[in-house]
Order: structure tokens, then sequence, then C-alpha cells
């Protein structure tokens, strides 16, 4: 049976730098079974606690780099975020955003890692970096004003505002069905989440402190 098309497809091509973070490597090679060697990526790091050892050979033959970080005190992904802002200066990259596929599924303490890897970003990279698994993405909004548009049709019904991390005492926003003016988001007191759009098409979004946008986007 022919495998549907995902954002793997979609994305990978494209890519300047393509990276896994150890475990990553494995998810990589199995969903791509078949046509590994057009998926290669250009380096795995991390501690190597879980690629799988015929994962790790088969990569380490076709020439992809193999870094060994063992840094307990960050997640992989984040190391793997510091690897790649260094070899995208030291190549002179010219890059829109960081694109990360996987890690908003299975355990939730690692989803959670994920999610805290965006906090480290904002010390890591000046790029915008996202998370997107299946028909969730995540994005971390640093304080500020925000302008998102919404109407490229690849955007699913649902979108929501977190404020994880730390509550947001003022966010202002349009372009929802359910818009805040200076409203608090703290858990125990008001999440926004199951929002939708109004139809049209951007959505701006004001807050004070960092805040995660999530949003729907179709398979």
């Amino acid at each position: 049976m022919e495998r549907a098309l995902t954002p793997l497809d979609c994305l990978l091509p494209a890519a300047a730098l393509r990276a896994c973070a150890d475990g990553g490597a494995n998810h990589l090679y199995h969903f791509t079974d078949g046509s590994q060697d057009s998926f290669l990526p250009d380096y795995i790091s991390g501690d190597f606690d879980s690629i799988q050892p015929e994962v790790k050979e088969y990569y380490k033959v076709k020439g992809c780099e193999l870094i060994e970080t063992m840094d307990q005190d960050l997640t992989d992904f984040t190391k793997c975020l510091q690897i790649l802002q260094k070899k995208i200066e030291k190549k002179g990259l010219q890059i829109d955003m960081i694109v990360t596929l996987g890690g908003l599924g299975g355990r939730f303490d690692q989803i959670m890692a994920s999610v805290e890897t965006l906090f480290h970003a904002a010390n890591i990279t000046p790029f915008p970096v996202i998370v997107i698994q299946e028909c969730s993405l995540i994005y971390l909004l640093q304080p500020g004003k925000h302008k998102l548009h919404v109407d490229t049709g690849l955007e699913g019904a649902w979108c929501g505002l977190i404020p994880i991390g730390n509550p947001c005492e003022s966010v202002t926003t349009t372009g929802l069905k359910w818009n805040l003016t200076n409203q608090v988001l703290k858990f125990g007191t008001l999440v926004s989440t199951s929002n939708t759009y109004d139809g049209s098409g951007i959505v701006t979004i004001e807050t004070d402190k960092p805040l995660l946008w999530t949003m729907a986007i179709k398979r």
C-alpha cells in the first residue's frame, strides 16, 4: 500500500539542514521504510540511549554525522537545537524557521520536555521554532504583538492559547471567535482552549509574557 503524504514529505526535501534527536532517528527510519535514502538527516545527535543499533549503523554507513552529547541537564531536543544553530551560523545558511516533526505524542513528561525546549530556544536561535505532530502545531509567542496568517488552507478548526510556564497578566487578541481583551490567562483562572477563527484570515495576539500558541493543521 502506498504511504500517504505527510508534513515530512513536504518539509524535508526543502530543508536547508536536516537533523534527528536520538530516538527520533528510529521514527524516521521506520516511517520511511523502503525510501530511507530519500530522507537522510545531515546529523543525528544525543546520548544515543534511544536510537536502535541497526538504525544507528544504517545512518552511519550512509554518511550521516553522529554527534554524541552526554549533558543530562538538557534534553536531546534542546541539545540538537544548539548544534543546529551552530551549523546554520557556520554554513551561513539563509532560513525562515526551524520546524520540528514529533515530540507531542506518547509520554506526557516528554511532551512537556518538548514545550520546555521552546523556552530554551529563545536563547539558542533567533529563528522561530515550531513543533508539529499529527494534527497539532505549537509555537511559543514571546512578549509583544504577533500577527498570524490563518488563511493558507492548511489550518484545522481549533486553536488555543496556553499560559504555560508563567501566568500572563494581559492578553489581547483579534481574529478569534472568542477574543480576549487585556485578559489574565493562568492555570486555575482561564486557559483559552477549543477556540476557533472568525473568518478574517488574520489573528493578532498581544501578550506581556511568553504564551504558547497551538492550532490544528490538516493531515
